[in-house]
């Protein structure tokens, strides 16, 4: 058992702590409006995930499989949203108020951003299709193995934030901070034609 959970805390490491769209949009995020302020966003992708996993224990994958054509409609909704997220931070300017979360994104835009999102859905059905945990009863092995992953990727993604956080002090500089939040943004479109075409 020790060496599957160690197995799966790296695949899931792996998988859902990779630079992909969402850790990217929370990077962005923490370094444009803070820490604090980006914790709702850290938040929503969090619930996004968790259904995510559960709807793929549930068999999403099958409906996908039969439904091809709706898995690519997803990706595009879920690309254009991420360029929507991406356009905001790029043209954001912080609040010089700390209490202010005005313009950051909210609960719902992270949420959303997972749940129209194929690639949450793709990650846990290749976990739990390779990674599943050993256990008797099929209930106890898909959750505990859908918690084991959302714990790391609630760490990955802690640290995604944390390293967004460190450019925080830049963007106080406006040369700097248009050049950073600019490259943000491009980063966030980037990860998402990766996760489309790569």
């Amino acid at each position: 058992m020790a060496t599957a959970m160690t197995s799966l805390v790296i695949t899931a490491a792996l998988v859902l702590g990779s630079p992909g769209p969402a850790p990217v949009a929370l990077a962005a995020s923490s370094a444009t409006f803070g820490l604090q302020r980006a914790l709702p966003f850290y938040f929503g992708i969090m619930s996004g995930l968790a259904l995510a996993a559960l709807a793929s224990a549930a068999g999403l994958g099958a409906l996908f499989s039969h439904f091809p054509n709706l898995r690519r409609v997803l990706e595009v909704v879920a690309a254009l949203y991420i360029i929507y997220l991406a356009y905001g931070i790029a043209t954001a300017s912080p609040p010089s108020d700390p209490s202010d979360a005005g313009g950051a994104p909210r609960f719902r835009d992270g949420m959303l951003l997972n749940v129209i999102n194929p690639k949450s859905y793709a990650a846990f059905l290749a976990i739990f299709s390779q990674s599943i945990l050993p256990l008797a009863s099929p209930l106890w092995a898909y959750g505990l193995t859908a918690a084991t992953c959302l714990a790391v990727a609630a760490s990955t993604n802690m640290f995604w934030m944390a390293s967004g956080q460190l450019l925080t002090s830049w963007l106080r500089r406006p040369g700097a901070a248009r050049v950073i939040r600019g490259v943000l943004a491009t980063a966030m479109v980037a990860a998402v034609l990766w996760a489309m075409f790569g």
